[in-house]
């Protein structure tokens, strides 16, 4: 009897992550069956009913709170589906918030069932002590930076360093295009509530940029048409000319190889510009009772992942109240400035990159998963 796989991923980048791993499981697995939840790209590679649950993203405490039954209900609904489907293994794409508590039900409620969770959830950053408990629910821990492995493994968990799947996605948009010497880019993040905040302090920080250096052009990056039109809306409103920042919708990753230096959102973007090589300020505000909470919770020193890798700030980061367009303009100022600094940067970002390990990682986890169906 062919193995059924109930696969969960909460957001756009847990179904792209998911569907890299699910094409070469299913290659290898013949007859392997999937149902579960995730976004387009898993669905395709669905056998049944699959939820659309690509957009599921909160950021913060209170957006938490708000929804908190919503993710209940569906958290006693796919229970209900592993119930009825019987699967073989159960797979949790990255989003832990929600993929953690599923796991820890699934296997307290079905204990034969096998757990396994890929790109592992940075505990290590704010509680470390929550692994020996991952380690008595989990089967499986699929982790991309390669530090994590003896930190998981240490509490008994099976773990295996597959690599960063971002090296396979994005080697082909490698352009070779040289950087614009009098090119900033604004890069406010994907969520709406990260650009409200972010965008219009970095919009006031490239005006004043401006002032010091006539000649600087700027352009900023838009996840998608919302957020697009909401920092076109805003630039109206504030009274810019339309063409001082054009935004560009999924202008990232060609953005991130034109600029010459960049103001990015913290998250995974702060990763990509570095695989790019641009040099940057890293800037994040939330809401003021979350980042308490945060900073009481993080035990890292550091927010950009790229400074989390390397142990050290290598990008100046902006936070909070530091993250004003003032601060922010002035940052941005001292690096345009002084090319060695932006060389220092390129240097350690390269370095970082290459501890990622080679392409590949979606197959590896692939393999991975397969040889703990068969076992």
């Amino acid at each position: 009897m062919a193995d059924l796989l109930y696969i969960v991923a909460g957001e756009a980048s847990g179904d792209l992550r998911g569907a890299e791993l699910l094409r070469p499981l299913k290659e290898t697995c013949a007859g392997l069956r999937v149902l579960g939840a995730g976004g387009p790209r898993l669905a395709a590679l669905a056998d049944g009913p699959f939820l659309d649950w690509s957009e599921e993203a909160v950021v913060g405490i209170w957006e938490v709170v708000r929804k908190y039954g919503y993710f209940k209900a569906q958290l006693e609904r796919m229970l209900a589906e592993i119930e009825a489907t019987q699967p073989t293994a159960l797979l949790l794409v990255d989003y832990p918030g929600f993929n953690l508590r599923l796991a820890e039900a699934a296997k307290k409620r079905f204990p034969r069932l096998k757990t396994i969770f890929y790109i592992s959830p940075q505990v290590w950053a704010w509680n470390r002590g929550r692994i020996p408990q991952m380690a008595r629910y989990l089967d499986l821990m699929l982790c991309i930076f390669p530090f994590e492995k003896p930190l998981y493994e240490a509490s008994g968990l099976r773990t295996e360093f597959v690599g960063h799947p971002m090296l396979d996605s994005l080697a082909p948009l490698k352009t070779g295009v040289g950087r614009r010497e009098n090119l900033v880019g604004l890069f406010p993040g994907s969520r709406e509530r990260e650009v409200k905040r972010l965008f219009p302090v970095m919009l006031e920080a490239a005006r004043l940029l401006s002032g010091r250096h006539p000649g600087l052009r700027f352009e900023a990056s838009a996840a998608n048409p919302r957020v697009g039109a909401w920092m076109r809306e805003h630039i109206s409103a504030r009274q810019f000319d339309p063409n001082f920042c054009p935004i560009g919708q999924d202008r990232f990753y060609t953005l991130a190889q034109e600029a010459t230096l960049g103001m990015v959102c913290s998250g995974t973007a702060t990763l990509e510009a570095a695989y790019f090589g641009l040099p940057m300020l890293i800037t994040y505000k939330v809401a003021p009772l979350t980042y308490v909470a945060g900073r009481l919770l993080v035990r890292v020193p550091y927010l950009g992942m790229p400074n989390v890798l390397a142990n050290k700030e290598i990008a100046p980061e902006l936070l909070q109240e530091a993250a004003s367009s003032t601060a922010l303009a002035r940052v941005a100022d001292t690096l345009l400035k002084e090319p060695a600094l932006r060389a220092t940067q390129q240097a350690a970002f390269r370095e970082i990159i290459a501890a990622l390990g080679e392409p590949g990682a979606g197959a590896r986890a692939a393999r991975t998963v397969a040889d703990l169906l068969k076992s």
